[in-house]
């Protein structure tokens, strides 16, 4: 990887994206030596200009960046580096220095729907009228929609097959909302499993 360092003084800008949601997470400096420390480690390290020294991010909170992606853009000054943080990236203790965490795509936004129709009641829904019947009710309904998915996994209609996944994973949210758990629950258990694969 042919990085520039001359343009800024030996430095270049280095953007943290979070390699699961793409949720841009903070911007730092690098210099060569910070390069190839992060390189070789596996976890982010800048160089600091506040403390005119590398410095490792989570070398104090723990909460470590770890490297899944490296890319350098078309100017050669400046890289993108996808990482798996181990906590809050921002010292305030928030997900992101940005303040903000990144819509993560429309199933979030189903189970937002899903939470709202039955945190208000809504009569008429579907959604919240299986809620009310109970959680045996719900985890039925998951068994039963989970089973189709299986048997049009077994023929050739890929139309009626994802329409099967589809009926399953918007009975497993609801089912998630009956257990006091969310889809990001889930997901934690999945990225720590994978971390713990990775070292």
């Amino acid at each position: 990887m042919n990085i520039d360092f001359t343009k800024s003084n030996g430095l270049v800008p280095v953007i943290i994206q979070d390699y699961l949601t793409l949720q841009v997470l903070m911007l730092g400096y690098m210099n060569e030596e910070a390069f190839e420390k992060t390189k070789n480690e596996g976890k982010v390290t800048f160089f600091s200009r506040s403390k005119n020294r590398l410095w490792t991010k989570g070398e104090t909170s723990k909460n470590f960046l770890w490297v899944k992606d490296i890319k350098l853009d078309c100017d050669k000054d400046t890289l993108l580096i996808k990482v798996l943080p181990d906590g809050p990236t921002c010292h305030t203790g928030s997900y992101s220095c940005f303040d903000e965490q990144t819509s993560q795509g429309f199933v979030y936004e189903l189970q937002d729907i899903i939470n709202r129709r039955i945190n208000e009641k809504t009569e008429n829904s579907y959604t919240y009228k299986l809620y009310q019947r109970g959680i045996n009710k719900v985890a039925q309904k998951v068994g039963e929609e989970a089973v189709e998915v299986v048997i049009e996994a077994k023929d050739n209609d890929d139309n009626l097959f994802k329409n099967e996944a589809a009926d399953l994973l918007y009975h497993y949210l609801i089912l998630l909302k009956a257990k006091g758990f969310k889809l990001e629950d889930i997901e934690n258990v999945l990225m720590n499993r994978h971390r713990d694969k990775k070292r």
